[in-house]
């Protein structure tokens, strides 16, 4: 039992903390409302746990040997990032009802996890302390612990912003909410190429 307490709290540590999939679920709990939301909650979810079990049955061997393979992820999710922020930046503010546009899907979701380099690094370090040895039953376990704990985790920032959306009634509100969310997410990005201090 220690062990999936163990599990758990990496779990919630990992996927509760800010980061650019949390910020977007913030975002579109915002402008969209939490059951709209949920999509993006959903996909996020599941491709975190796909990239999770996929890493404990040795895509992390893989990644090992081919390092410029995990250099292309990064880059990828620093463009992806970048062009959310880019998104969110120019949006004009519109709520769900004046506006066509659509909160985030669930492929949306699950394709962000798998070009998030905090995802990657948690999956790495997850599977490193507590399934080291790639025992398969571990591996299942772990990520039944996790697709709980990051469901309610992107959740519960889809949720925060739906709160918020009570104080944004007005375009003007949600173009400012809007370039905050978006100058967090340039700076994930631009953090992520930041060379690590020695």
């Amino acid at each position: 039992m220690s062990l999936i307490i163990s599990m758990a709290a990496f779990a919630l540590a990992a996927s509760i903390t800010p980061g650019p999939v949390n910020i977007v679920a913030l975002s579109s709990g915002a402008r969209f409302g939490f059951r709209a939301s949920q999509r993006h909650v959903a996909g996020a979810t599941l491709g975190f746990v796909l990239l999770l079990v996929l890493m404990g049955l040795g895509l992390h061997e893989l990644l090992q040997r081919w390092p410029a393979l995990t250099q292309g992820v990064q880059w990828a999710g620093v463009a992806f990032l970048l062009y959310m922020a880019f998104k969110l930046a120019v949006d004009k503010g519109h709520l769900e009802a004046k506006a066509p546009g659509r909160a985030p899907s669930m492929l949306y979701g699950a394709v962000m996890q798998w070009l998030n380099p905090k995802a990657w690094l948690a999956c790495v370090a997850g599977m490193g302390a507590f399934v080291a040895d790639g025992e398969a039953r571990l591996v299942w376990q772990f990520a039944a612990v996790y697709l709980v704990i990051c469901y309610v985790s992107v959740g519960c920032w889809a949720y925060a912003g739906t709160f918020l959306r009570g104080y944004l009634h007005n375009p003007a509100g949600m173009r400012w909410f809007n370039r905050i969310m978006a100058s967090l997410l340039a700076v994930s990005a631009v953090y992520l190429v930041l060379p690590s201090p020695q």
